[in-house]
């Protein structure tokens, strides 16, 4: 197939796989990630799902004023330089090392227990959310998912940590996920009241579990005992994906009436630029309580930090 030419002239172009079929934006946490990173920045972009690779066989990448540059901590390093915005201005030195070693933790650890569980133990779903078009697609599908599976199934074992059981697997998966729990807290963001670019990596990664899963431990956990994981998500997701909803949006973290208005956003888009200038709302003054969907008796959000986990867990049991 003859290249299309890409204008990337002052517009940043992120290359990444094509939108799954069951509403979550990636199958690919580094690729959600990036995404979200380019919202939480407010940089606008255009999204190529050409299926093509960077030179150095990385998916995502960018192009910007026909500069290429892939892996999400080039990319992120690449536009701090190019456009002077920084998530990690908050933070201080404590903190940005703190923020290091969790990215660290998420990306060179976590990631691949949840590809472990995507392309190897519960390959049979992920199948299902792939989208292949065409006469041939449910054998371009399984074809697709048994390559990746023996690949990832052999870069697990270079790594070292597919050379153990899949009970072990599951007990690293856990271990990391009680980590970043117990880091979050009763935190809006995992640094503390305001984003930072862990958040992105974090997230991405996290939605796997929280949106990817159906019926794995993983899930189970995330929306379970660690509800606090599953809130962050859910705040993350509504603040920089309104057009992002899910067929299980009626869950304890949405009452009913937000739920019927979750199923009035449009669909994600394919190729468009998006900037989230003027899309959302910023947050009411403090003075004021208002009550909607999303908030409870008391007029607190049900995603942000000031609301007791406790009190929570009280209140679904009561329902």
């Amino acid at each position: 197939r003859k290249e299309q030419e890409v204008d990337s002239k002052d517009a940043i172009i992120l290359h990444q796989f094509s939108r799954p079929n069951n509403g979550v934006p990636s199958l690919s946490p580094f690729c959600l990630k990036m995404e979200t990173y380019l919202r939480m920045a407010d940089l606008p972009y255009q999204n190529y799902f050409d299926g093509k690779l960077s030179p150095q066989g990385k998916m995502p990448w960018i192009e910007y004023n026909h500069k290429k540059v892939s892996g999400t901590e080039f990319i992120i390093d690449f536009l701090e330089e190019k456009l002077g915005v920084n998530l990690n201005k908050n933070l201080g030195p404590h903190e940005r090392a703190v923020s290091r070693a969790v990215t660290k933790m998420v990306e060179e650890h976590f990631y691949w227990t949840l590809a472990y569980c995507q392309w190897v133990h519960n390959l049979h779903e992920t199948r299902k959310m792939i989208s292949v078009y065409g006469p041939f697609s449910d054998l371009l599908k399984w074809i697709l998912c048994h390559l990746t599976k023996g690949i990832v199934k052999r870069e697990m074992y270079g790594h070292g940590i597919g050379r153990f059981s899949e009970e072990e697997i599951y007990t690293l998966m856990e271990k990391d996920m009680r980590s970043l729990a117990g880091l979050l807290g009763d935190k809006k963001y995992i640094m503390g009241p305001k984003l930072s670019t862990v958040d992105a990596t974090v997230f991405g990664h996290l939605a796997q579990a929280m949106w990817t899963l159906p019926g794995t431990r993983p899930e189970r956990l995330i929306k379970g005992e660690l509800i606090n994981l599953a809130m962050y998500c859910e705040r993350i997701r509504r603040k920089f994906w309104p057009e992002w909803h899910h067929d299980d949006d009626n869950t304890l973290y949405e009452s009913e009436e937000s739920s019927e208005a979750s199923k009035t956003h449009s669909p994600l888009q394919d190729f468009s630029f998006y900037s989230r200038t003027e899309t959302f709302d910023e947050e009411g003054t403090e003075n004021s309580i208002s009550h909607t969907p999303d908030t409870d008796y008391t007029g607190h959000s049900l995603f942000d930090s000031d609301v007791d986990m406790d009190d929570c867990r009280d209140q679904e049991q009561c329902k």
